[in-house]
């Protein structure tokens, strides 16, 4: 079974992932609710994020036909999460907010906070153009 994934459908769960990161990672609120929220919290919103991820993947890139393509569903829904986290931590190095040497868990906390929204851009941009 061939995973079919390329440069374009990167550049598309990019695209997405950076149109919904932007506005977030200029937040505060953002930040510091990355730095406040627990550590069930954090492990909730990412939860979240990959059954929203999967549950759309399904319905639109896919149109609920995945029974003989179960590895390319589940390699769809990480790379889109994996590349949205990518593009967070960008956004968020650029700004000075990803303090990542010096205070990894706050960093880690704000990439996953932000990659909520940013997932969801990734994979809706990546649905336009159908598998």
């Amino acid at each position: 079974m061939k995973i079919h994934f390329n440069m374009e459908d990167a550049g598309q769960v990019a695209i997405g992932a950076f149109a919904m990161a932007v506005p977030i990672s200029f937040s505060e609120e953002a930040w510091k609710l990355g730095e406040t929220l627990p550590l069930a919290n954090l492990l909730m919103l990412f939860m979240l994020s990959v059954c929203f991820l999967g549950f759309y993947a399904y319905q639109s890139v896919f149109q609920g036909n995945i029974r003989y393509r179960i590895p390319v569903f589940i390699f769809r829904i990480v790379i889109a999460y994996l590349i949205a986290g990518l593009v967070v931590a960008l956004v968020l190095i650029s700004l000075n907010k990803f303090p990542i040497q010096t205070d990894t868990s706050s960093a880690i906390s704000r990439l996953l906070v932000i990659a909520m929204p940013a997932s969801m851009g990734a994979i809706i941009v990546d649905s336009f153009d159908k598998e």
